[in-house]
């Protein structure tokens, strides 16, 4: 009698008693719905982070090429900047005589005797855009003009200098840009082309000169630049492909943005 007293009170207890399997089961999908919860919460918070973190990239990235460019609208170093425009072409032709002595030439023959000055006039010339500015080009031939279709000028012919071997390369730009309330005269397009060419150039950085200038000036609703160059550094020297072309581009506004209008003028590009 006594061991069933017993036994029905242990049997009671058991009943009373949670059931453990259960209880660690319910506190496992407590565990993991909550991990579930942080989890997602961080991914959100990751998201956010990961996507500020490239706004603020690209917003920087977008400064340090204003600034390279800037920099490179100018020869830099103060020498330059100090030097009159007659003490620059002494020195240039001063430099062509020595390039000439390491030749083994005789700079004094008369094919060379007048050489160092022709070339350091001629070398002020390729480059006479550094003194000249955006703002200047542009002037006062802006007009308010409701237009609101593009505007392209093509097959604009220009020389330059490679700046790794200041040798030419040459060839045709392309320029086209949507206006929004403000057109330019056709001739400042190509005299900004002349402008950036007439520098120690890279075909790369040109394009985007030319875009950002028009960019900046017109404030239009998009910008599209479009160069085609040979390059003498390729065809002279190195691996001389003489047919080798150049392709480069840079587009603003909507010709970056909207798939259409950059699509018109690429096709506007490849008409005869």
């Amino acid at each position: 009698m006594k061991d069933r007293t017993v036994l029905l009170k242990m049997n009671e207890k058991q009943d009373q008693e949670p059931n453990s399997s259960n209880s660690k089961t319910q506190v496992t999908d407590d565990i993991d719905m909550k991990g579930r919860e942080d989890l997602k919460r961080f991914k959100k918070r990751k998201l956010r982070t990961t996507s500020e973190l490239l706004e603020d990239e690209q917003a920087a990235q977008v400064e340090d090429e204003e600034e390279r460019l800037d920099q490179a609208s100018s020869p830099s170093g103060t020498t330059a900047a100090s030097l009159t425009s007659q003490q620059r072409k002494e020195k240039i032709a001063a430099a062509v005589s020595t390039i000439l002595e390491a030749l083994g030439e005789d700079g004094s023959r008369d094919g060379l005797r007048k050489t160092p000055t022709r070339y350091a006039d001629a070398l002020m010339s390729f480059t006479q855009g550094y003194e000249t500015t955006p703002a200047t080009v542009f002037g006062d031939a802006e007009f308010d003009e409701n237009h609101h279709e593009v505007v392209m000028l093509r097959d604009i012919e220009f020389f330059s200098l490679c700046e790794h071997h200041m040798v030419p390369f040459f060839g045709k730009v392309h320029i086209a840009y949507l206006p929004s309330g403000k057109v330019v005269g056709l001739s400042k397009l190509a005299k900004v082309v002349d402008m950036f060419a007439q520098r120690l150039q890279v075909q790369e950085r040109l394009t985007t000169q030319i875009s950002r200038a028009i960019w900046d000036e017109l404030e239009p609703r998009g910008v599209a630049v479009y160069i085609e160059a040979q390059h003498l550094c390729m065809m002279m020297r190195g691996v001389k492909k003489s047919g080798a072309k150049t392709i480069t581009t840079s587009m603003l506004g909507v010709f970056k943005d909207d798939f259409t209008v950059r699509s018109e003028f690429l096709e506007m590009t490849r008409r005869s």
